[in-house]
């Protein structure tokens, strides 16, 4: 999490991009995660001359001899005007056009990219403090990237609303891709999941970067994403950038219509897409119709995944309560197309404070893999009940975290199968789960203790009633007494 003093600090800049005229909490976020880029192409460069002087080789080099003034360490040492001209008129150029590559998307979507800082002398109040900013950990800039978009503070029209970075990370953890996956995100944003699956393959691949078949596939054909916000298109590529991936495919794409073609096209799936949207047929792409006839967006984009996915591909998606239980024929439709053509492994309810303070909806995580042949034996369910924070609008830190007991209880389904249904976690058949019209629903299955109360008979309750009255008079003729009050 994002601390106390970091958070202060990003206030002050957020304060001074307000004060400035800047007030469109995106617009901010996009200037900000700008000024975040340069400074973070500069910091790449000098890890790569260090990296280069250590190993005896050349410098791959991000800026050229002639380009040495453009980055961050030189410019922020020059006055108020001299910056302004400096990053305005070359820097700013210089970010939009450095790839080269004019179909990549970071070029495609920097096309329009406007530099919008008014003032010398406001834009060197934000170089010095973003220069203030510890960002040296990876995690830490994630924090930052988090906070940045908790200012988003209203969901947008299709009902999108940013993920938190822990439950993303669980679902990295849980879903745990190798370097040879395929990862999309059909509903990116900021590309989140994409830059958390990155993540997970350098800590857990030391020859990750080794070997040149999957050092190319890390940085060109790994990861997808897609988007119909430009401005979410912008700050996903360059977070995706800024975490060492050199061509994020990152798309300006409506995921559910008919120009998306990707079939079976991917290994893996992360996601948290746009729920309570609504869609006319005609702008939905035929082919997820045939598997679930709705205008829902959260059941079309289920049907998007099973289309998607090559065979053996797995997902783990959020997805609203209403998902799992709903009555409607295109909701029992999309879980039976789940449940008996494919194989789901596992849902996990998550308490409904998760998504706070933006939306309080309830939802929960679906894990399958796409098989074309079934394979649901059983399905695991786990009553997530903490995530580490407070579940109300405040977020705050707390100790009660049922996140690493899922990780490991996942991993670890072989010690499931004897759990009881008034534990945390626990096997439903999928017999069981056919008779109850394909329900998901964990509350539908698990079972609650009750402990039995004695209480006093009548009589003694009445009696003792009696006796505080009996008290309660006591003590109103004492203070009458002492108040010289008639009685």
């Amino acid at each position: 999490m994002i601390t106390g003093e970091l958070r202060s600090k990003v206030d002050k800049i957020w304060e001074i991009f307000w004060t400035g005229g800047i007030t469109n909490p995106l617009s901010v976020i996009e200037q900000f995660t700008y000024l975040l880029f340069i400074k973070g192409l500069d910091e790449k460069q000098t890890d790569l001359e260090k990296n280069a002087e250590l190993l005896g080789i050349e410098v791959d080099k991000i800026f050229s001899d002639e380009q040495e003034n453009l980055r961050w360490q030189k410019f922020k040492q020059l006055s108020a005007s001299d910056m302004y001209d400096m990053v305005s008129k070359k820097v700013f150029p210089f970010i939009k056009t450095m790839h080269g590559d004019k179909n990549s998307a970071f070029t495609r979507y920097m096309d329009d990219a406007i530099f919008m800082i008014p003032t010398p002398q406001m834009l060197e109040k934000i170089v010095t403090n973003i220069d203030l900013l510890p960002l040296s950990d990876g995690d830490t800039k994630g924090d930052l990237y988090e906070y940045l978009l908790s200012k988003v503070a209203t969901a947008g029209t299709n009902g999108q609303f940013r993920t938190p970075r822990h439950i993303i990370k669980m679902m990295v953890e849980l879903m745990q891709p190798t370097p040879t996956d395929i990862i999309v995100d059909p509903a990116a944003g900021s590309a989140g999941f994409l830059v958390e699956a990155g993540e997970y393959l350098k800590r857990n691949n030391e020859d990750l970067f080794a070997i040149k078949e999957l050092k190319d596939h890390y940085n060109n054909d790994m990861f997808f994403g897609n988007d119909m916000d430009r401005t979410m298109l912008r700050i996903g590529a360059m977070n995706m950038m800024l975490h060492g991936v050199e061509k994020p495919n990152i798309e300006y794409r409506d995921s559910l219509s008919e120009k998306n073609i990707d079939d079976e096209k991917y290994t893996l799936v992360l996601a948290n897409p746009p729920f309570k949207g609504s869609l006319d047929h005609e702008s939905v792409a035929a082919g997820l119709l045939k598997i679930t006839k709705t205008k829902k967006t959260e059941l079309l984009f289920l049907a998007l995944f099973l289309r998607t996915l090559k065979k053996g591909g797995r997902c783990a998606s959020i997805v609203p309560d209403g998902v799992l239980f709903g009555s409607s024929n295109a909701h029992k439709s999309i879980r039976k197309e789940i449940i008996e053509n494919h194989h789901l492994h596992g849902i996990i309810s998550m308490p409904s404070g998760v998504f706070k303070p933006y939306a309080g909806v309830s939802t929960a995580i679906m894990i399958f893999t796409k098989t074309g042949a079934g394979g649901t034996d059983k399905v695991w369910f786990y009553d997530m009940q903490a995530d580490g924070l407070s579940l109300d609008d405040k977020r705050q830190p707390v100790d009660a975290n049922d996140i690493p007991d899922i990780i490991s209880r996942y991993h670890n389904l072989e010690n499931e199968k004897d759990r009881k249904r008034t534990e945390k976690s626990f096997f439903v058949t999928k017999k069981e789960i056919k008779d109850n019209g394909y329900d998901l629903s964990i509350n539908k299955y698990k079972e609650v203790e009750y402990d039995r109360v004695e209480y006093d008979k009548p009589v003694v309750i009445m009696n003792r009633i009696d006796e505080i009255d009996s008290e309660i008079n006591t003590l109103k003729a004492e203070l009458k007494t002492l108040l010289n009050l008639d009685l």
